[in-house]
């Protein structure tokens, strides 16, 4: 069961029924309110492609996590509200990736359908709170270029995928694109991935703590002590590396809740980043 009301105050909004309306006001509180975030992979904690376990650390800790758990988390908030809601694998390329992945289950992409309106006259949405710097709000599942904020995207049919979309990032976005299926997906397609992504060295998400959260002026982006905020007049970036500062931004900026988080897990985490931030930093890399 999902905890309505507590998932409800998190963002800032009391339940009412389903509509256009309703959907895009859910979508930006969740991306506005609820961090996209690798913090829990830092911490050692095991989580699972569960909608209802994401929903309910969203609810009880007000921490989300990366696609598989936002998306999963109001994926089940919609549910229980009353939408139609659906699961769709996907497949993110990177910047600097040469050719799209195609639907390989690196991402976890959601349709609503059932909310005709004229500007989205079939009444399926594409909706998608995980991308880090994608999507502010909902948009109709249509081809055909949209902004949001200073982001200018576009949403096609896929090459990578038959019967499946494109979505294209802009080139000031943090990936290339994102290809998925029209076919429903269920969490086990996801597991194995998860798996990779959670534990593998290899994975990004192992190596980097991240932060990221959309609003309606842009976008604000944590990677390890790096902060880059992105407005229409372009981006800025600084360095965090006052360890107090650092906790602060991950609780303020980013509303991330770590009620659950001992001292001596915040010291662990803090000393790995900053080990790992002046690695980068030598290497180069600023």
């Amino acid at each position: 069961m999902v905890d309505v009301p507590t998932y409800l105050s998190r963002l800032g909004l009391r339940a009412e029924p389903p509509s256009a309306p309703a959907l895009a006001a859910l979508h930006r509180a969740h991306a506005e309110r609820i961090a996209y975030t690798t913090l829990d992979i830092h911490l050692g904690r095991t989580t699972r492609v569960d909608p209802h376990e994401s929903a309910d650390r969203v609810a009880r800790l007000g921490r989300g996590g990366y696609c598989y758990h936002v998306n999963g988390a109001l994926s089940a908030l919609l549910s229980a509200l009353g939408y139609d809601v659906r699961w769709h694998l996907g497949g993110v390329q990177g910047r600097g990736v040469p050719s799209p992945v195609g639907a390989n289950g690196n991402h976890l992409v959601l349709t609503v359908h059932g909310l005709p309106t004229p500007k989205c006259p079939a009444g399926v949405w594409f909706v998608d709170v995980g991308l880090g710097d994608g999507l502010h709000a909902p948009v109709p599942l249509a081809p055909g270029p949209f902004r949001q904020g200073p982001y200018d995207l576009h949403l096609d049919r896929s090459d990578a995928e038959p019967d499946g979309w494109r979505l294209t990032h802009a080139p000031i976005g943090s990936f290339e694109g994102m290809d998925f299926r029209a076919k429903e997906a269920v969490p086990a397609d996801f597991a194995q991935m998860h798996e990779e992504l959670s534990t593998s060295p290899t994975s990004g998400f192992v190596r980097t703590l991240t932060a990221q959260r959309r609003h309606v002026a842009g976008a604000d982006i944590l990677r390890g002590l790096t902060l880059t905020t992105v407005t229409a007049t372009g981006q800025a970036r600084r360095e965090v590396t006052n360890r107090e500062e650092w906790w602060g931004m991950l609780t303020g900026l980013f509303n991330i809740g770590i009620d659950d988080v001992t001292t001596a897990e915040r010291a662990t985490v803090w000393d790995r980043v900053r080990a790992s931030h002046e690695s980068w930093v030598a290497g180069g890399r600023r």
